[in-house]
């Protein structure tokens, strides 16, 4: 494993030119204004994300209640996590921080979900019994005994999900600048 991880530490990033470089910027500045704009509200990407979510609800309900009540967000996060890895060993920079972008950013739709678990006013939606919606996040707090903080938590993943976003861009800025560029 060790070896792996060095041979993979050890291979050059794909080059990207600059015009590259700027047209993936310019997307991600749009959405990050996009997103802050409506802070708090569902964003467009959140339709695929929403959709991974019950998958994960599926998914994981095969081992136990718990799981599958937890398998929404592990699965939506797994999901661009897991793609970033598999980015970041082939050493696809702008697919890297795509993936890892959107990582972050499923953060700030977990956010919004979980600053719900005491009003649970969002609409919900489920890919099981219609007759029975429960709330992921007011079951989850409740059952940690957090859900007073359910608003505080919210916040902190929020800004967690915001910095890592930016971070993101930082690093594809930072990284596309110190490789000689190919134009495309």
């Amino acid at each position: 494993m060790c070896e792996l991880l060095s041979e993979i530490g050890g291979r050059d990033w794909r080059p990207v030119s600059r015009y590259t470089l700027a047209a993936w910027l310019t997307f991600y500045a749009a959405f990050l204004v996009y997103a802050f704009a409506r802070h708090g509200e569902f964003l467009f990407i959140d339709l695929a994300n929403l959709v991974v979510h019950e998958g994960g609800h599926l998914l994981f309900g095969w081992f136990g209640p718990a799981l599958g009540l937890w398998g929404g967000t592990i699965l939506q996060w797994l999901v661009p996590l897991l793609l970033a890895a598999y980015f970041f060993t082939q050493r696809q920079t702008t697919a890297f921080a795509f993936c890892l972008f959107f990582f972050f950013e499923n953060w700030l739709y977990t956010a919004t979900y979980m600053a719900d678990a005491r009003a649970m006013v969002l609409p919900l939606v489920t890919a099981g019994d219609s007759d029975y919606i429960e709330h992921d996040w007011n079951t989850i707090f409740s059952g940690l005994g957090v859900l007073p903080y359910d608003t505080r938590i919210a916040a902190i993943l929020s800004l967690l999900g915001w910095c890592g976003m930016l971070a993101t861009v930082v690093w594809l800025t930072a990284r596309a600048q110190n490789r000689q560029p190919v134009h495309s």
